[in-house]
């Protein structure tokens, strides 16, 4: 009997440790869900997540192959598992055996560069040549260069085709440049000018990139809305200075969406601060300036701006091989970390070229620009409106 007691208690107590873990489990899932959100980017910053992210799935094939040789067939045969030291090295000590910057990266100043990701590297793109933001002082921003060259942006062509597909005289895209005041060195009668940081003006600017891009998005039946705002100009009626570029490009976009409730992409144009070499490539014995996109990895929409830019990416390397230097992310230690992208889920900053970039090169990579563009708006939107 007393057995018979015992038994019945070991049973009732292994139903309720049971019943007590479901409800720890449960419980767990639904805070995990809850603050999901809150601590993605911060995951996606982790040294975990960085060093994980790196090793494809095959790497759990590989794991259960050991045990289920079927399993092999999942993987590449000249696939090489990662090492197990190496990695358990970078998770403990967040020191990566084949980069030697980790040992003292985060140590020394200039450094916190290193905390950006490239995300997609495109042709020739390393640490070295990431893409540097302009942020001079105020007063520099300001000035309107007392230059010889005279701009003449390419006239319009008459345009007898019509495009295929029409946004209905919507407008859905919204250009616009946070800094306002970037520019090239050629277009202010400097070119070859050693200085880079001369390469600002109030007027003659990446304004006219936006220009270009926009008419060239509308040529292929695109409703584009260029922005003119000269930031330079309402940080100084703020009384803020270039670090608060972002907050206030914010209000400018935020006013366009609540007056244009179909504006849905959002393109961020901006100029590198690099020279000529990184910056220009030749494409078919024409010359072009090269492009890079910037995702702000502390955003909410990150993912799916991710999609665009890789998408924008690939499609440039198929046309123009070589136009794009690739997708850079970077977090907040690294530069603004959010850029005004969870704005939409469809956000995006561009550099467009470098200091020493000429009218020519960048009017070329606009055209490449609309061309990729277009076809990606097209293909995701699955428009098909008969032209007006």
């Amino acid at each position: 009997m007393r057995s018979s007691n015992r038994a019945n208690f070991v049973v009732l107590t292994y139903k309720m440790v049971i019943v007590i873990l479901l409800i720890v489990l449960m419980t767990s899932s639904i805070i995990v869900l809850v603050s999901y959100s809150a601590i993605k980017e911060q995951f996606n910053s982790s040294i975990i997540y960085q060093t994980l992210s790196k090793h494809k799935a095959e790497s759990l094939y590989y794991l259960m192959s050991q045990e289920n040789h079927h399993f092999s067939t999942a993987f590449d045969k000249n696939y090489s598992p990662p090492g197990l030291s190496s990695t358990l090295l970078e998770l403990s000590t967040s020191i990566r055996a084949e980069d030697a910057r980790s040992l003292f990266g985060s140590e020394l100043p200039g450094f916190s560069i290193y905390d950006s990701n490239i995300i997609i590297a495109g042709e020739g793109t390393n640490f070295t040549n990431f893409p540097r933001e302009s942020a001079p002082p105020l007063d520099e921003t300001l000035k309107e260069r007392n230059s010889t060259a005279k701009v003449q942006q390419p006239k319009e062509k008459n345009n007898t085709t019509t495009p295929n597909n029409t946004t209905g005289g919507k407008k859905v895209f919204y250009i616009y440049h946070t800094h306002s005041w970037e520019s090239y060195l050629p277009l202010l009668g400097l070119e070859g000018d050693p200085d880079a940081n001369k390469a600002v003006d109030s007027k003659t600017n990446i304004n006219i990139v936006a220009n270009m891009l926009g008419k060239d998005l509308e040529a292929q039946g695109i409703g584009t809305e260029v922005d003119q705002t000269n930031i330079g100009q309402k940080l100084k009626e703020k009384g803020w200075n270039t670090n608060q570029s972002y907050a206030m490009s914010r209000t400018v976009i935020e006013t366009a969406m609540t007056e244009n409730r179909d504006l849905t992409y959002f393109i961020d144009l901006h100029r590198d601060s690099l020279r000529k070499d990184n910056t220009t490539i030749k494409i078919n014995n024409k010359s072009y300036a090269k492009v890079v996109f910037v995702l702000g990895k502390a955003n909410q929409n990150f993912e799916q701006n991710l999609k665009m830019a890789k998408a924008l990416h690939e499609g440039l390397e198929k046309k123009y091989p070589g136009l794009s230097r690739g997708v850079i992310g970077k977090n907040k230690s690294s530069g603004n970390g959010v850029y005004n992208q969870d704005v939409s889920k469809n956000a995006i900053l561009i550099e467009v070229g470098g200091v020493d970039n000429n009218l020519d090169e960048l009017t070329n990579t606009t055209k490449a620009l609309s061309d990729v563009i277009s076809q990606f708006y097209w293909q995701a939107e699955k428009v098909d409106v008969p032209a007006q």
